[in-house]
């Protein structure tokens, strides 16, 4: 059952959940309650030797679950992100049990040692994702999000040194549409940045956000998607350069960036991605997700463009992308249920705080 259906298209853009009940309330925590404490099944990295086969809860004691660390990583975003907004969650003390549970003082000591050996393992994706938690957790002025993050402190001070020494030195970006994609995760460290007062920080992503996109002309928008993708490189680094560039500046980048979306080719951007999800599944799946990142950018990108001609179509666009992801989110296919509602929740809070703050 999906009771966001009901919702409007404009109020599923607003970006603000005063509407959400306890039924709603409960369906967004459903799967990351049930997925996050899912050991099995899980993606394996490489396998150096017959003997190297730990279990996914014994090399990563908090994020284990969820299939991928960082599917874990952004359902707990997800979970901790529902408790701020929501004071009267109808899943609030299971989700507090479930968090307390893995947050602990060694568990994350065992994390960290991970990254101190693998110094590129969730580059720069979860990377993302985990600053997007810690950020979300300075928001909540609440006594157990203070001790989360207490607990998760040492762990968000090593991505952040790897962001600064592994991610933002690199020389180009890469424009791809999944996981390995530069803009979303500059978009994520620029939030959390922002978010929690990091202006060092925010400024070197500027910066690189600078250096890799603000020279882009005439970007190919009608060869997307490609694959399986679950996001937009065109859309998503316009979603970044709004935040990076001021109002006026925007527009003009966005004037040099888009090609004609009014018209064929490049008008296949602003339609929702198809995908049958009673025959079609799996990897498919990523389809759902693309549709709901596509939504939530569209809408930023109308936000920032104001008055200029294209700002009506993007929000025409974002609402039709809005209504056909949210529809098929939620589904019984844990290829889909081990990560899609986080997708949801961004696209559905989008102005509550830490996305796009000022």
């Amino acid at each position: 059952m999906n009771p966001l259906e009901e919702a409007s298209v404009q109020t599923i853009l607003s970006g603000e959940m005063d509407w959400v009940g306890p039924e709603t309330m409960g369906r967004l925590a459903a799967d990351p309650l049930d997925t996050v404490d899912t050991e099995f099944p899980h993606y394996v990295h490489a396998i150096e030797s017959p003997d190297d086969t730990p279990r996914p809860a014994e090399q990563h004691p908090v994020f284990y679950g969820c299939f991928d660390w960082h599917s874990a990583v952004h359902s707990h975003w997800c979970l901790v992100r529902q408790l701020r907004l929501f004071d009267d969650h109808p899943d609030e003390s299971a989700i507090v049990r479930s968090i307390d549970s893995r947050f602990t003082a060694e568990n994350v000591d065992r994390e960290v040692a991970y990254f101190d050996d693998h110094e590129g393992f969730e580059k720069p994706y979860g990377w993302g994702w985990f600053l997007q938690l810690a950020a979300e957790l300075h928001l909540w002025e609440d006594d157990r999000a203070d001790e989360w993050r207490s607990v998760l402190r040492p762990l968000e001070t090593r991505i952040r040194e790897l962001v600064r020494t592994e991610f933002l030195p690199q020389d180009r970006p890469f424009r791809v549409a999944t996981h390995n994609n530069s803009a979303f995760a500059l978009l994520r460290v620029l939030d959390y940045a922002r978010t929690t007062g990091r202006t060092d920080l925010e400024s070197a992503v500027v910066d690189t956000a600078r250096r890799f996109y603000g020279d882009d002309r005439d970007y190919p928008v009608e060869y997307e998607p490609l694959g399986w993708d679950f996001l937009s490189p065109a859309l998503t680094e316009a979603d970044l350069m709004r935040r990076v560039l001021d109002p006026t500046e925007f527009r003009s980048w966005a004037d040099g960036f888009f090609p004609d979306v009014t018209t064929a080719p490049y008008d296949s951007i602003l339609r929702p991605a198809r995908i049958d999800t009673e025959s079609e599944g799996g990897v498919a799946l990523h389809l759902v997700g693309l549709n709901l990142s596509k939504a939530w950018s569209l809408a930023g990108v109308a936000d920032a463009l104001g008055d200029h001609p294209l700002a009506d179509t993007f929000e025409d666009s974002a609402g039709d992308h809005a209504e056909r992801g949210v529809a098929q989110a939620f589904t019984d296919d844990y290829a889909g249920t081990h990560w899609l509602t986080p997708y949801v929740l961004y696209l559905l809070s989008r102005n509550e705080g830490g996305i796009a703050p000022e």
